[in-house]
């Protein structure tokens, strides 16, 4: 995990690289205060909130209240590359469509 966001407070940005699937430790579901976005850069991701399972690609795009247990790791025999933005709990990270 890579910080990318220098100042205190606020939504803070990370880059992740998650290890292959079956070498990153074992899927802990957790819980925390906050609110989380993240996109695929690259590689697929397995993303496990509550009881729901979802596999992200290349340019695709989640986000969720981290009081839901959850899980993100890879979903391949490569890293998945995630860009991660975390909030404070009712900070949103949201895209506009273009021309608004």
């Amino acid at each position: 995990m890579v910080p990318l966001t220098r100042r205190a407070g606020g939504i803070q940005a990370y880059k992740v690289i998650y290890p292959p699937a079956g070498r990153s430790p074992t899927m802990k579901l957790r819980t925390h205060e906050g609110y989380e976005w993240f996109y695929v850069l690259d590689g697929h991701a397995r993303f496990v909130l509550g009881e729901r399972e979802f596999r992200l690609g290349a340019d695709e795009a989640a986000e969720f209240d981290t009081r839901i247990p959850h899980w993100i790791g890879s979903a391949g025999s490569r890293p998945a590359e995630v860009l991660s933005l975390f909030g404070a709990q009712g900070e949103r990270a949201h895209l506009a469509p273009a021309g608004h």
